[in-house]
């Protein structure tokens, strides 16, 4: 069909408006890759060029601060301080011997870490920076600094440092940091890319170590511009990281002090524990050590001291270590004889000074024998016939069950390191653990707390805390994280007959007050503060037939180390109790003598909150206890025993 004029002129407006359109896209698309190759070439210049041919982005680390330890009243524990140290560019440098040698006539240089550098700069390449000087003061910084144009490649620089201001009183409890080492990297599964950055520090051990992950914090990270050989041209941005969790702890630095000031000379540990809400007030071990040398890395000297000290100054006592209870596990062997009814407070054992157990004798500590002796008797003058005959009647598995439910036995949950778990034995553990057979002869030594039985001072105050209140306390170290408070220790009802835990009170409170009281002389004479307790003498070694009937060496004439242990465990005040402690002083001979004395002194500081007047204490022990105040003192300043502490 023939078309019209007005057909082929609405053809060509069509084809008009559809070459109109393409062209307008190919103009606008050319302009847009035009746009799109300026941006690139002039506005994106520098950012290509970064990636030229010899050129690359990195992402590097950056550490974030540690989070910092306090004590229950806000007091710094381990704080992070400036460090300034003085590092070295070799290429920068050019002579390095001439530039070594005009710092050290500015500043004084270590020989080992001089040393050292000089060994890293030989197998680094030459613009990474190597430390020469550390922890140098800022006198140093500003000499070199003043000196810089005499001292080419030589920098200060400044970081954080960790740092323990109350000294060696925390030593056993927060531990200490140090550098990350080939074995931390082999025992953790896929560790933390922080953990690779030259010289970072890691918690070593106790809470530093327990509490690693939310103490570290988070990374932070930068871009940097590095060239071919991996020099730094220049930071492009960063991103800040996530400071550690800062951690108040239970203990009052205070009374932490005067513990570690009163077991000073001894071989010893101690526990003061509050009976409400399980919040360890002070837990420490003697002798100590100051935890700031190891922070950079302990001198070979310095650790063989510590190391060979038959003392063991690193040993946390108070938790790693693991004694024989003695006397005063007899609560424990009383209280399975009374819940199972075998027994009843007032009924009486005859102790001629021995019994015979399965064709041997067992010895009461005193010689010719107590006499008739009920529950309150028994324990105020630390019969052993008595709780032997106890332990016969109701036997060594209820005896190591009721031990458990008073916490001994058990490893307690506590952010410090290598916590022990105790022993109470039982008939089973001994043919697994010895192929042996249970003998009538342990349960008895177990009654008293020897044998195969084992408890640490941490347990032996739970124990105590437990007998107070009748509650399944439990110890807390940790008070708050960030701010936020961590889950109290104060337990529920143990279940126990109330009857039964009342007369356990009573007979300790005459151990400490009746004038046959093994513990009378240690008594707080202070009505309001009047304090129950039980002394415990754990032996070291066996006595045989021979020295018996010759008469047993007394502690003073053997060798320390056969010595017998000392314990004592109390709680205070008797009609509302407050702190429960607990006290092990290593081969320190009766526990009325040396343990008791000590346990009396923290019980009283902790009441008070400060240094107790001279009339809490018996009136002829008076002066002896105003000289050992002065003492203490002197010898432990920070000890605030006038309530006043170093900053």
């Amino acid at each position: 069909m023939k078309k019209t004029k007005r057909d082929i002129d609405g053809s060509h407006r069509l084809l008009s408006r559809r070459a109109l359109l393409l062209g307008g896209v190919q103009l606008a698309f050319a302009g847009a890759l035009a746009f799109r190759m300026r941006h690139l070439q002039v506005e994106q210049a520098d950012q290509f060029r970064l990636l030229a041919e010899e050129n690359r982005i990195n992402i590097r680390l950056i550490p974030p601060e540690r989070g910092e330890i306090y004590d229950r009243n806000g007091a710094a524990i381990a704080k992070n301080v400036p460090s300034y140290r003085i590092v070295i560019v070799r290429e920068d440098t050019g002579d390095v011997d001439k530039v070594i040698s005009n710092l050290s006539q500015l500043i004084e240089l270590d020989d080992d870490e001089l040393n050292r550098a000089m060994e890293e700069m030989r197998r680094s390449a030459p613009f990474l920076p190597i430390t020469v000087a550390d922890k140098v003061s800022w006198e140093d910084v500003s000499k070199v600094a003043v000196n810089a144009p005499a001292m080419p490649g030589i920098t200060p620089e400044v970081g954080l440092s960790r740092v323990y201001p109350r000294g060696s009183d925390f030593a056993h409890v927060v531990g200490y940091v140090g550098a990350v080492s080939d074995y931390d990297l082999e025992r953790i599964e896929d560790p933390d890319q922080l953990l690779r950055i030259p010289r970072f520090q890691i918690g070593k051990v106790g809470l530093e170590a327990k509490r690693e992950e939310i103490l570290r914090g988070k990374a932070g990270a930068k871009r940097v511009e590095v060239n071919a050989t991996g020099r730094v041209m220049r930071e492009l941005d960063r991103r800040e990281g996530q400071a550690g969790s800062d951690i108040q702890l239970t203990v009052d630095h205070k009374l932490q002090a005067y513990l570690q000031a009163r077991l000073a000379g001894e071989a010893a540990s101690a526990v003061i524990m509050d009976c409400d809400e399980g919040d360890l007030y002070a837990i420490g071990s003697a002798p100590t050590f100051d935890p700031n040398l190891f922070v950079r890395g302990i001198s070979s000297a310095d650790y063989s001291s510590l190391l060979n000290n038959k003392y063991r100054p690193l040993a946390s006592k108070s938790v790693q270590g693991t004694y024989p209870p003695g006397s005063t596990f007899k609560m424990i062997t009383a209280m399975a004889a009374l819940e199972e009814g075998l027994i009843t407070p007032d009924e009486t054992v005859y102790c001629p000074g021995h019994l015979d157990v399965g064709g041997r004798k067992f010895h009461c500590w005193k010689r010719a024998g107590h006499g008739f002796m009920n529950l309150e008797d028994s324990l105020k003058q630390s019969c052993d016939v008595y709780y032997y005959d106890l332990a016969l009647k109701v036997g060594i598995d209820k005896i190591s069950a009721m031990a458990n439910r008073f916490g001994l036995g058990v490893r307690h949950d506590l952010p410090m390191s290598a916590i022990a778990e105790g022993l109470t034995p039982t008939k089973l553990w001994k043919l697994q653990t010895h192929d042996s057979e249970w003998r009538i002869g342990d349960t008895a030594n177990s009654s008293i707390g020897q044998g195969f039985m084992l408890a640490s001072p941490l347990q032996l105050a739970v124990m105590s805390a437990r007998l107070a209140t009748g509650r399944s306390v439990t110890p807390r170290l940790i008070r708050t994280i960030d701010g936020v408070e961590e889950p109290s220790g104060a337990g529920e009802p143990m279940g126990m007959n109330e009857n039964n835990l009342r007369k356990m009170r009573k007979a300790m409170f005459a151990v400490s007050n009746d004038r046959r009281g093994t513990a009378y002389r240690s008594r707080i004479i202070e009505d309001a503060f009047r304090m129950a307790g039980k002394t415990g003498t754990s032996q070291v070694r066996n006595i045989t037939a021979a020295e018996r009937r010759s008469g047993v060496i007394r502690n003073e004439d053997l060798p320390w180390e056969r010595r017998d242990h000392a314990l004592f465990v109390s709680f205070a005040p008797m009609d509302r109790p407050k702190f429960a402690v607990s006290v092990v002083v290593e081969h320190g001979g009766g526990g009325s003598k040396a343990a008791a004395p000590i346990a009396r002194d923290l019980m009283l500081q902790a009441l008070y909150g400060e240094t107790p007047p001279l009339t809490a204490y018996p009136e002829g022990d008076r002066a002896r206890i105003k000289s050992q105040q002065e003492r203490l003192k002197e010898i432990h300043p920070i000890a605030d025993i006038d309530g006043r502490g170093r900053a």
